[in-house]
């Protein structure tokens, strides 16, 4: 049996009849979940065509593979299986319902249209948005929703509790040009945020992916860290002894954000960063480029946003 995620993508599809082409499936999906659900069960970000969930295409592929879906390049088409699995009662099963005969009508073109207009912001990488939004007034709409774009600086980000989407989201959001993975093994059991669909994600929504794995900790030494004091202890050496050695590292940081004018953001796992060594890395760029304050984002912290000006 799917777990509730994906078999909501059974659920909505069968109650769509079965067989929904790939680009208006996503739309619907994408719609469903911004004004059906309270606590969504996918998220989004901009893509070339709208609103789109990398996480729904990643449950797309095991459902075919468990047989629930037909393995077809153009659209989602439900297997016997898959519909005996969907959700056939109860609020959700009557939200997908009502959800699905209120759009009945839109397809195509129109349902893009109509997911543009009331969600400009995931149409701002669309590459059809002239041609399904004729009208100069929409448009300005998307325009308006383009995140502004934000000084060169350093920032860094913990991918822990986040969405490989809503992750990107918060890039977007913050202006950043470039993500600097600092793992030492850019590898995750958590959907997203292994290198390579990482490092690809970014690329389709247009922030540029660099990996410099010698920033890293070995996981040899981060055993045991059962308090913030242990995390300290582990920082303090990782600044003492590990991170001289990397001056070349630094420096390329550097340049980028000095001679390319990059906004640069440091990931790794943790949330908070003072149990990441990101942080140590960030200070060695600020103090390169002598300044003192970093932002750390998705969360508050003491420190303020640490620009180039």
């Amino acid at each position: 049996m799917p777990t509730a995620r994906p078999r909501l993508l059974l659920t909505l599809l069968d109650a769509l009849g079965g067989n929904v082409g790939n680009r208006d499936f996503q739309k619907l999906l994408f719609l469903f979940a911004q004004e059906c659900e309270e606590d969504s069960s996918y998220d989004f970000v901009p893509f070339k065509y709208g609103g789109f969930s990398f996480t729904s295409y990643a449950d797309r592929r095991r459902l075919i593979q468990e047989k629930f879906l037909v393995d077809d390049e153009n659209s989602w088409l439900l297997t016997e299986a898959g519909r005996q699995v969907a959700i056939t009662k109860g609020s959700k099963r009557l939200a997908v319902d009502r959800f699905c005969h209120g759009l009945r009508a839109l397809r195509g073109a129109d349902l893009i249209a109509y997911a543009y207009r009331r969600y400009p912001y995931y149409a701002i990488h669309s590459e059809i948005v002239a041609s399904v939004l004729p009208d100069s007034e929409d448009r300005a709409l998307v325009e308006a929703a383009r995140p502004a774009s934000r000084p060169p600086g350093v920032v860094t980000i913990g991918y822990e509790g986040k969405s490989l989407e809503g992750f990107l989201n918060q890039l977007l959001a913050d202006g950043i040009t470039l993500l600097c993975d600092v793992r030492r093994n850019p590898i995750s059991r958590k959907y997203g945020f292994s290198k390579r669909v990482l490092s690809q994600a970014c690329t389709d929504v247009r922030i540029r992916y660099e990996h410099i794995p010698e920033l890293g900790i070995a996981s040899d030494q981060r055993q045991e860290l059962n308090s913030q004091k242990d995390y300290d202890v582990l920082f303090a050496a990782y600044e003492k002894f590990d991170l001289p050695k990397q001056t070349s590292a630094i420096e390329r940081i550097v340049d980028w954000i000095q001679k390319h004018r990059q906004r640069v953001a440091l990931t790794c796992f943790e949330a908070l960063p003072e149990q990441c060594h990101r942080h140590c890395v960030a200070e060695a760029v600020a103090a390169k480029l002598r300044k003192a304050t970093i932002n750390h984002l998705g969360r508050s912290c003491r420190k303020n946003a640490f620009l180039l000006r």
